[in-house]
Formats: C-alpha cells, structure tokens, sequence
C-alpha cells in the first residue's frame, strides 16, 4: 500500500488535470482518501498543503468540518444541555441513535442538506470540497459513506472525504478502525485513495 504522502501526491494529480479523474463517472465526482485513524494530525497538515497546491493550480479549495456539521445540528436543533441529560438519562447507545437522527432526518438538521446549501454558487470546474473531522462522526453517529451517496445528484462539485479507518481489500473499509465494526463496503464507483 502506498504511503499517505504519495496517495496525497496522486490525487493532487487527478484534481489539477481537466477534466478531474477522481472518478470515472461524470455525475458521481466524489473521492475518498483513507489515512490511519492515528494519523489524523498528519493527514490535516497534509490536507491544508494539497489544498495551497490546489490553489497555486487554479483551484478553489473549500473545508466542510463534519465535526462543526454534527455541533450545529446539535446547536440548532436539541441544544447540548437536552443531549447531556439524554445522555445520563438514556444512555451512550440511544443517545447517539439521537443525534443521528439529527443529522439525518429532514425534519431537523441532516449533514447532506447543510452540504447542499454550503455548496450553493461553487463552481464544479474549480472549486473542490475537503469533507474533514470525520472521526467527530464516531463511534457510529453517522456513516460517512451515507454523506457522498446522498450527495449524489445534489451537486456536481468534487468533494473528497477525508477518512480515518482501515482498507481490508480494495473497498471494504473500517471506520476508525473500530475492531467490533464490520468493514463496509462502499460505494463501488467511488474511488479510494
């Protein structure tokens, strides 16, 4: 497997050419670069760096925190304190199917209607977003994968998610690498870097 430098170097390469080769299929321009969830410091350092050789190509980089994402539902939906006393009340496990269904249901905050409407006005042949702070999405508030598959047909501007877990195979990967997590097989048309 190639180090995390040279898989930034190679998706660097397929974001500055036109047309963008992260993927083969014209309406599903998503990607997403895996790195060791222990290297999470060294993958944003790397992330903040591809993003200035993006721009110094022509390339308008955008970050969407998923962490950020996850607060505001949070913030502008229950409020912290109803999910601390959810939480002592509740549980661990029914408080997070709670805020799942905070970033997921319509009828509050869910993560691909904020994306959508961030991504608003950007401009597929230039702009690109970096979908980073997955790990805030842990142990099992949200699947990441979910994001980019109901970002299909939503948008056409690149988005890259930047994914903390293991690759068993060429697909199957295990967020966070979370031991009693199965690996989930993503979205085969979706390249992993």
């Amino acid at each position: 497997m190639s180090s995390l430098r040279e898989r930034i170097e190679a998706l660097q390469q397929d974001l500055v050419v036109t047309p963008m080769r992260i993927s083969a299929y014209h309406d599903l321009p998503f990607a997403i670069f895996r790195y060791d969830p222990e290297d999470e410091h060294l993958a944003r350092k790397e992330a903040v760096l591809l993003a200035r050789r993006l721009e110094n190509a022509g390339r308008q980089v955008h970050f969407f925190s998923l962490a950020r994402a996850l607060w505001e539902a949070v913030r502008r939906t229950e409020g912290l304190d109803a999910i601390v006393e959810a939480e002592r009340e509740w549980g661990f496990e029914r408080t997070q199917r709670t805020v799942s269904t905070l970033l997921s249901d319509p009828d509050f905050l869910p993560l691909a209607a904020q994306l959508e409407a961030w991504t608003k006005g950007f401009d597929p042949a230039v702009d690109v977003v970096f979908l980073v702070r997955a790990a805030a999405l842990a142990p099992g508030i949200y699947r990441c994968a979910r994001l980019l598959d109901e970002m299909h047909h939503r948008t056409m501007v690149p988005m890259i998610l930047f994914y903390p877990g293991t690759i068993e195979g060429t697909t199957a990967l295990r967020f966070m690498a979370l031991p009693d997590r199965e690996p989930g097989a993503y979205n085969y048309r979706v390249r992993i870097y």
